[in-house]
């Protein structure tokens, strides 16, 4: 650990924890969306989650960092959340966790290459190489001849995937002058009101035996909004985005346990390729760190 990026452990860490809480809320999703219309389900996911949010905001910091915000940016959050999750609740009801992760995949590639021109951050020539044997590995995963690289679903994945990867972003721009609390905040409540508003003509009541999903889907979603939140902001947007690959570890898990639905060997190959990509980028980052602090 050097001087200059003092909470690098910590940021790696905070994410995997974001990972795994991210992937059971995923299971959750995928399991309402079998009852439920797309927007309605982000709207639950919102809804859920914010009075968790709420409490934990009013409690650590009080109302005052909530309003002294910078309005666009969190606006344009919010947009981006609404689609995203809409987009990723339509792909993962017809895909398995796995294959819909492998897709999404294409997001922390994003994030890296994105981290450069727009934050700043060193993305050298060899990371970029990274980057390009990681879109390739997603490229096998989405075969032309396999699970439909050009069905609907398929797309809804891509679309959420862009959508979270210009979110993170805004993370790291709103991190210099906006509280985590405020980020976390203002985004489940524009995810509940946009997504709410968009499903109110087709709402299908909620069923009772649901109810311990929905409470399940706000404790997950909060805790991973938190800790991805934080690490985006204690460490490198190039550093912690790899980290995302992990997710196909516990959509594998989640997948088998839940759908008894395992991916096929290509699947496998593809997925070796993207983690030993993230692997490398990671590797780079040490390394180039160490080298400008000795």
């Amino acid at each position: 650990m050097t001087a200059a990026h003092p909470h690098r452990g910590r940021a790696v860490a905070t994410m995997l924890v974001a990972v795994v809480m991210f992937s059971l809320m995923d299971a959750i999703l995928k399991l309402l969306s079998e009852h439920y219309p797309p927007f309605q389900v982000a709207a639950l996911r919102g809804v859920s989650s914010l009075p968790f949010v709420l409490t934990w905001a009013l409690a650590s910091a009080g109302w005052r960092p909530l309003v002294r915000v910078r309005w666009p940016l969190h606006l344009l959050r919010g947009v981006l959340g609404v689609g995203m999750m809409a987009c990723f609740v339509y792909g993962v009801n017809r895909l398995p966790l796995s294959s819909a992760y492998s897709i999404f995949f294409i997001a922390p590639l994003l994030i890296t290459a994105l981290s450069g021109p727009i934050l700043g951050e060193r993305v050298g020539p060899r990371r970029w190489v990274a980057i390009g044997i990681g879109l390739l590995g997603v490229l096998v995963l989405l075969r032309p001849t396999g699970e439909g690289m050009m069905s609907l679903a398929a797309l809804g994945i891509l679309g959420a995937a862009l959508g979270y990867a210009v979110s993170a972003i805004t993370v790291r721009l709103l991190a210099r002058t906006d509280s985590t609390q405020a980020m976390m905040v203002w985004l489940m409540v524009m995810i509940t009101l946009g997504a709410g508003a968009l499903a109110w003509p087709e709402w299908t009541p909620i069923q009772s035996r649901d109810l311990w999903l929905i409470a399940g889907l706000g404790v997950a979603g909060s805790i991973g909004q938190y800790a991805v939140t934080e690490a985006f902001r204690l460490g490198e947007a190039s550093l912690i985005a790899p980290l995302e690959y992990t997710a196909l570890i516990w959509g594998v898990l989640l997948d088998l346990s839940l759908w008894g639905v395992l991916p096929d060997s290509v699947t496998w190959l593809g997925a070796a390729i993207i983690v030993a990509s993230g692997l490398y980028l990671l590797r780079r980052e040490s390394v180039h760190a160490e080298s400008e602090h000795p």
